[in-house]
């Protein structure tokens, strides 16, 4: 059974590359305490990496570099994958026109912008009247690992909480 978890594991985190802890255990329905043994494990026999992302533990296959491991840990927030989509279909913009098409508000897209450029997969441009554009780094392997991120419900709960929030907020502006 030992051997049976631990690839099930492993299996998992190969096609769910950057879940966090919680989702594991969620998803595979099995006890935290089951997961963490398992996980280190996997961790001391180099089958999987471990990273921290804002606040969250990550867990990915290691043939992933670390630019694609802070990808895939931003990704899992709805948010984060929304800005990214939005500048794969509209192409470099402002964060004004960036926020008004996600619909969020402008300060929580500066908040996921600042982690994308922490992780080198936004860029933010100055033009000669200092007005910041938003641009992608790499938008070909940003295509290809948005293709790996599939949400979970309570993933996409708390997003989704968060931009009620938003409009309950902006409308005490």
């Amino acid at each position: 059974m030992t051997t049976t978890t631990r690839d099930t594991l492993r299996s998992h985190i190969e096609r769910h590359p950057g879940q966090h802890f919680n989702a594991l255990v969620r998803d595979l329905d099995l006890a935290p305490g089951q997961v963490q043994y398992h996980l280190r494990r996997l961790r001391k026999a180099d089958s999987v990496v471990e990273e921290q992302y804002y606040g969250q533990t990550h867990y990915y296959p290691p043939e992933l570099d670390p630019w694609e491991r802070g990808l895939l840990a931003l990704v899992r927030r709805e948010t984060s994958r929304d800005v990214l989509f939005d500048l794969l279909e509209h192409g470099p913009d402002g964060p004004s026109a960036v926020a008004d098409r996600v619909g969020i508000a402008r300060s929580t897209l500066e908040w996921h912008v600042d982690h994308l450029v922490e992780q080198d997969v936004v860029r933010k441009k100055r033009d000669d009247a200092n007005r910041v554009t938003l641009e992608l780094t790499n938008p070909e392997r940003t295509v290809e690992l948005l293709d790996a991120v599939e949400p979970s419900l309570p993933e996409r709960l708390v997003d989704r909480f968060e931009r009620l929030l938003d409009g309950l907020f902006a409308d005490d502006a």
